[in-house]
């Protein structure tokens, strides 16, 4: 087994950054992707899509920190952002992000939706903000249920 030294970029450790939403917390990488996931179906969200090179890593026998994007959305605001503008589409689902730190703790980060969806408020107009605004509040609570 190959264990590999990692810097703080690839620790697990996601500094704040402008758009993002980030939520340390004290549970373990494997505690808060199954809180996640809870807090996501509860919340009537979908997990869309998920990847990570943890267990892949693994698997070749190279030993890395926890690390999944969890892509999460739903059908009703696929619909009523596809109203508003095709474009914006290409970024759903939105991505969470689980990762491990080197202590055992784990943070969850993503992009706010508003952020996210910016770029095309001229094609969608306010609707869109709106509903990029309705998706931030969903995935705040997303976060504050997972890390809790």
């Amino acid at each position: 087994m190959v264990t590999l030294s990692v810097s703080a970029a690839q620790s697990g450790e996601i500094a704040p950054r402008q758009g993002w939403d980030v939520h340390a917390t004290s549970k373990s990488y494997q505690t808060l992707l199954k809180d996640t996931l809870a807090a996501v179906r509860a919340n009537k969200m979908g997990v869309v899509t998920q990847a990570g090179p943890t267990a892949a890593a693994a698997a070749r026998g190279i030993t890395i920190p926890g690390n999944r994007v969890i892509g999460v959305f739903n059908n009703d605001f696929a619909v009523r952002i596809l109203a508003t503008s095709t474009a914006a589409m290409i970024e759903a689902p939105i991505r969470l992000y689980v990762t491990e730190a080197p202590d055992g703790s784990a943070t969850l980060s993503y992009k706010r939706p508003s952020h996210v969806f910016a770029p095309y408020h001229d094609e969608g107009g306010d609707a869109l903000m709106e509903l990029a605004k309705d998706l931030d509040r969903r995935f705040k609570k997303i976060a504050i249920e997972a890390v809790n």
